[in-house]
């Protein structure tokens, strides 16, 4: 990593640590329909899961990694997501958000560098309670995507993102309702819903951590 890129992912580490973006940041994405809900509490039937949101340079340029989740999958079917999935017994969220890296992309846990965790997002269609954590790897890696859970990977500019200033909208229906929703259009895919309701807040971590008025929140 660059000394420009430690000094502002350690200020990321900072931004982290609280008081966070929350739901200001997480509001710009938040499908019609949704009323809220994704900011809880979460009821006591809600599985937790955990995702992470890995930092890492190519070509000099900083990105994030997502998922297009195959067709055949139980849950967000073809859904572009986040690396990540239910937190098992004994495990922290961390540890299952970077045993989720591993298994979807083939990244190395030990390579990764966890920087602190985003606000908890409750997904109620399907009762899980998310926790996003950061992390940053000191090279660019070599993805070997999961068959099984991955039909392939988006690696997302984090300039991209930064710089998604008027989210388009998008319609998008379940079951018998049709509804728009909040987008991060990328090219051939559009990224909506709870992944980037996350990634908004990211967004808004990272231009904190940039700025370095962390005093400021």
């Amino acid at each position: 990593m660059s000394a420009t890129a430690d000094g502002w992912l350690g200020r990321l580490g900072e931004v982290l640590t609280g008081p966070l973006p929350g739901r200001a940041a997480q509001a710009r994405y938040e499908p019609e329909l949704a009323f809220g809900r994704h900011g809880g509490p979460a009821p006591h039937s809600a599985r937790s899961a955990a995702v992470a949101l890995l930092l890492y340079e190519r070509h000099g340029k900083w990105h994030v990694p997502l998922t297009v989740r195959p067709a055949h999958l139980a849950n967000h079917a073809g859904q572009i997501s986040l690396p990540g999935g239910l937190v098992e017994p004994g495990e922290s969220t961390a540890d299952a958000a970077l045993r989720e890296l591993e298994e979807e992309l083939g990244v190395d846990a030990g390579s990764v560098t966890v920087l602190g965790s985003l606000s908890p997002l409750y997904l109620y269609v399907t009762d899980f309670l998310i926790t996003p954590h950061v992390a940053a790897i000191a090279a660019g890696p070599t993805f070997r995507p999961s068959d099984a859970e991955v039909a392939e990977v988006i690696e997302l500019p984090l300039d991209a993102l930064l710089n998604d200033a008027a989210p388009a909208r998008v319609r998008r229906g379940f079951r018998a309702l049709e509804f728009f929703a909040p987008a991060l259009c990328l090219p051939g895919h559009e990224v909506w819903g709870a992944t980037a309701m996350m990634l908004a807040e990211l967004a808004d971590a990272v231009v904190l951590a940039k700025s370095g008025h962390l005093g400021r929140r």
